[in-house]
């Protein structure tokens, strides 16, 4: 308690005294922020430039130095049509790499189809001992709107690729030909199916962005249903919460160089996914479900981006409920900036993953 006391009594001195540590006079931004914020109330903050952080890899730099990606402050799509132009541009974008990644990390890809779903197998062409009876459930990011297709591996390439894992990409519905629940119910039908060939206890789930929130409320609805539980999830980045709600959708508007705001394409997208339902519906927004008895976690963000709040929510969601949870923050990162395995931040990002997966999946 003492010390607590003499704190107070500092920084009351202090407040008192703001200009006894020297004569120079408090800067222009100084002044501004203090008479902006002399009462309680909204955070005001001053224009400010953000350097690039020099403590992380080059090409981690070059992403922080990229300007916004080309669309990213238009108004979300008006038609079908536009937001079927939206998707195609933006899968055309994803795959183009998509065959020297497949070469450079040594795994094939072909489609399949589960319980009636389109998904595709990737596969590892050296895989490990200790995973050949293992599998993994991919949801691929996209804003619920696009990234569908073959543009849907590249995530499932990397894993398989940097952690030695079978892989199944599910290639889900999306509107706007089919919102919600669509792609919910075929990420459920996909796992029911696998977890009567696959045991369980064998297999793991995993996605980012929109993935993640969708890996996050597959298995929510599988707890509600009474179905089996995979034994580990990777939630990377995830949408866990489709409306503006959290700290880091204001902290880091404009900062964040991927998705930079709520207020375009993000918010149309949530509502023509969401058709009208609650946003905090938890299969929409899993940050709401009930994560007791949830699987072990790893949970994976940057400093810089916009759903940083959405992760460090739901980890403290899970921390309260009493599951095992990791949250791994990566220094200036926007969203879901782990592009190609020779970035190394993306390497340890997936490195990371393959060893939570192999501490928590049996054999």
């Amino acid at each position: 308690m003492r010390n607590w006391f003499l704190l107070i009594c500092c920084c009351a001195a202090l407040a008192a005294a703001p200009l006894a540590w020297g004569k120079s006079k408090p800067s222009a931004d100084t002044q501004s922020a203090a008479a902006a914020n002399a009462t309680p109330g909204p955070r005001r903050v001053p224009s400010r430039v953000l350097p690039v952080p020099g403590d992380v890899s080059k090409q981690l730099q070059a992403l922080i130095r990229a300007p916004y990606p080309p669309g990213a402050l238009s108004p979300p799509p008006k038609t079908s049509e536009e937001w079927g132009a939206l998707d195609k541009r933006m899968d055309t974008e994803w795959s183009k790499t998509l065959a020297a990644l497949r070469k450079s990390l040594g795994v094939s890809v072909e489609p399949t189809t589960i319980a009636g779903v389109k998904a595709w197998l990737v596969t590892p062409n050296n895989l490990p001992a200790g995973n050949r009876n293992r599998m993994l459930i991919h949801v691929h990011g996209g804003g619920y709107v696009s990234g569908g297709g073959e543009a849907a591996t590249s995530e499932a390439i990397m894993m398989a690729g940097i952690g030695g894992y079978r892989v199944i990409s599910i290639d889900y519905r999306m509107p706007p030909a089919f919102p919600f629940p669509a792609a919910l119910d075929d990420a459920v039908m996909v796992w029911e199916a696998l977890s009567q060939t696959v045991k369980p206890q064998n297999m793991a789930i995993f996605g980012s962005s929109a993935g993640g929130g969708l890996a996050l409320a597959t298995v929510l609805r599988a707890k509600d249903q009474g179905l089996p539980l995979p034994a580990a999830v990777s939630a990377a980045t995830p949408w866990s919460d489709l409306n503006k709600v959290g700290d880091s959708y204001y902290a880091n508007e404009y900062v964040d160089n991927m998705l930079v705001t709520w207020d375009g394409w993000l918010s149309g997208a949530a509502q023509l996914y969401a058709n009208g339902r609650d946003l905090k519906n938890p299969y929409l927004s899993p940050v709401y479900g009930d994560f007791r008895n949830f699987p072990p976690t790893i949970l994976t963000v940057g400093t810089r981006d916009l759903f940083l709040s959405n992760t460090v929510r739901v980890h403290r969601n899970l921390r309260r409920a009493g599951v095992l949870a990791d949250l791994n923050v990566y220094e200036g990162m926007s969203h879901a900036q782990f592009a190609g395995p020779e970035m190394p931040e993306a390497r340890e990002i997936f490195e990371d993953i393959a060893r939570f997966f192999d501490t928590h999946l049996g054999r």
